[in-house]
């Protein structure tokens, strides 16, 4: 099993010392990290990845509201191969039309990467599992209305606070899930309260066996109250020791 470290867990260190930042992550033991809104930044991370030995299989981007091409060549920079939309908010989640246009946004952004050579895919939060549409969860449907080449990032801890079962969720999806995003904690809104892998409510290992043509396990904190790089550092030593 492959981790991988999403880098809006350090923003903060990140804004203020980006090439520190990258250098610390890495010495924790992450040789793979998810970027965020990498458009502005490409240039200091491709330099900081290529001094660690880094690499960013995947990136968050708002593919339905930026330069597309701009994203796709940032990603080309960076070796990203599959751009994801990390938020369409809730508003968005409550009828089956609204969807339907989401999901035909995220259709042609795909077409749109293939010419880059790059794989789309979208990430969710609580209200795509709260929202239910024709007695399935708004992410349930969405899926259906995905072209082939579309992924999905699953959220597994957002996915339980928006009261799914996150294995379930999982199964329904398939093939289609070829990222999750790996925290931990008491499963409600307070992020901050999050907690390492493996201290929180999240059955972990029961959710990454679930996703079964996982390719990258994604490790995130929305926000932590202690020292974020120890907060990560756990997390990481949890996922090493363990059967995945």
């Amino acid at each position: 099993m492959t981790y991988s470290l999403q880098l809006y867990s350090v923003r903060k260190p990140l804004e203020e010392d980006l090439a520190g930042t990258i250098a610390r992550v890495a010495e924790l033991g992450f040789t793979k990290v998810e970027p965020y809104n990498f458009v502005a930044t490409a240039d200091a991370l491709a330099e900081a990845f290529k001094e660690h030995g880094i690499t960013a299989p995947s990136g968050h981007a708002p593919l339905l509201n930026a330069d597309q091409d701009e994203i796709f060549a940032a990603a080309n920079k960076l070796g990203i191969t599959t751009v994801i939309d990390p938020y369409i908010s809730a508003e968005n989640w409550q009828k089956a039309e609204d969807i339907q246009k989401t999901a035909a946004g995220l259709n042609a952004a795909a077409k749109k990467g293939a010419e880059y050579g790059v794989r789309v895919g979208y990430h969710n939060h609580a209200w795509e599992l709260e929202s239910k549409i024709n007695g399935t969860t708004a992410l349930e449907y969405f899926e259906t209305l995905l072209d082939p080449e579309l992924v999905l990032e699953v959220d597994t801890y957002w996915v339980s606070v928006g009261g799914a079962n996150a294995v379930d969720i999982l199964t329904n999806l398939g093939e289609r899930v070829k990222y999750i995003h790996i925290k931990d904690g008491p499963l409600n809104n307070d992020t901050s309260a999050q907690l390492p892998a493996g201290q929180g409510e999240v059955p972990i290992w029961d959710v990454i066996g679930a996703a079964k043509s996982l390719e990258v396990g994604v490790v995130e904190f929305d926000d932590y109250a202690g020292d974020i790089f120890d907060g990560i550092a756990q997390s990481l030593e949890f996922l090493n020791a363990g059967k995945a």
